[in-house]
C-alpha cells in the first residue's frame, strides 16, 4: 500500500513537472502570446486567463502535444475562450508533420475559409456559428476549474499552420454571440450564411474583424 501511495506521488510530482515545462515554453503578457517552441508571437483579442495546461504523448504519429485552456470570464461565466494546441515532432526519424485541413461543424452556419501566407508559412483558417455545450468531454478542463459556460450560440475561428515540418500549431477561439452589446437573435437559422443580416450579421463582421486581427498579428520566426 506505501509503495503504491509513493508511486502515486511520483506520478502527480512528474505530470506537473510536465505542465511546468509545457507553461515555460508559452507566455502570455496582457494580450501578448508568446511561443518558445516553435517560436511565434501573437495578439490575442481580449485579455485571457489560462485555466489549464496539460499535454500527452501520440505514440502511433511520433509527437507529443500540449495543450492550453483560455478564457474570459464575466464573474465566472464565461464569455471568450482560446484552446491552443501545439503539436511536437519526437521522432527525428520519421517524416515532416501533417494536418488534416479544417472542417467546419456544418455547412449552413459556415462562412469563410481561407488560407494566407506569412513568410514562407501558409495559415489556414475558417469562421462558423457553434453550439457551446458544457457537458462536452473537451470543455471539462474548463468546467471543473469552476466556470460556468452557457449553452448558447458563440462565433469560433479556427486558424491552422505547420511549422518546418517539426510543429502544428492549431488555435480554437470562440465567443458567446450575446457579449457584443447588441440584441441578436438565438435562432439557428437565423445565423445561416444565406440569411444573416441586421444585427447578426454586425456581431459576424465584428468578431471576424478581430479574428483576423490576430492572425496578421502572428510573427514567425523561421531560422
Amino acid at each position: 500500500m506505501k509503495k503504491t501511495i509513493i508511486l502515486f506521488i511520483s506520478f502527480l510530482l512528474f505530470a506537473g513537472n510536465i505542465v511546468n515545462a509545457a507553461r515555460k515554453d508559452l507566455d502570455v503578457q496582457g494580450k501578448e502570446l508568446t511561443s518558445q517552441k516553435p517560436p511565434f508571437t501573437l495578439t490575442l483579442p481580449s485579455e485571457f486567463s489560462l485555466v489549464h495546461s496539460f499535454s500527452h504523448e501520440n505514440p502511433g504519429e511520433s509527437s507529443h502535444t500540449r495543450v492550453f485552456f483560455f478564457v474570459k470570464s464575466k464573474g465566472k461565466e464565461v464569455e471568450e475562450m482560446l484552446i491552443l494546441q501545439i503539436a511536437d515532432k519526437t521522432n527525428p526519424q520519421a517524416g515532416p508533420m501533417t494536418a488534416t485541413p479544417l472542417k467546419p461543424y456544418t455547412e449552413k452556419r459556415f462562412y469563410l475559409k481561407e488560407k494566407v501566407k506569412k513568410g514562407e508559412l501558409e495559415l489556414e483558417y475558417l469562421i462558423q456559428l457553434m453550439a457551446w455545450n458544457p457537458d462536452a468531454l473537451s470543455l471539462q478542463p474548463i468546467v471543473k476549474k469552476g466556470f460556468v459556460i452557457p449553452s448558447r450560440w458563440a462565433l469560433q475561428g479556427q486558424f491552422l499552420f505547420l511549422f518546418q515540418g517539426e510543429h502544428a500549431v492549431f488555435i480554437r477561439y470562440s465567443r458567446d454571440v450575446q457579449t457584443f452589446g447588441i440584441k441578436v437573435s438565438e435562432k439557428g437559422e437565423d445565423w445561416e450564411k444565406g440569411r444573416i443580416k441586421g444585427n447578426e450579421k454586425k456581431v459576424y463582421e465584428t468578431f471576424q474583424k478581430s479574428f483576423k486581427e490576430m492572425i496578421n498579428s502572428i510573427q514567425i520566426k523561421t531560422q
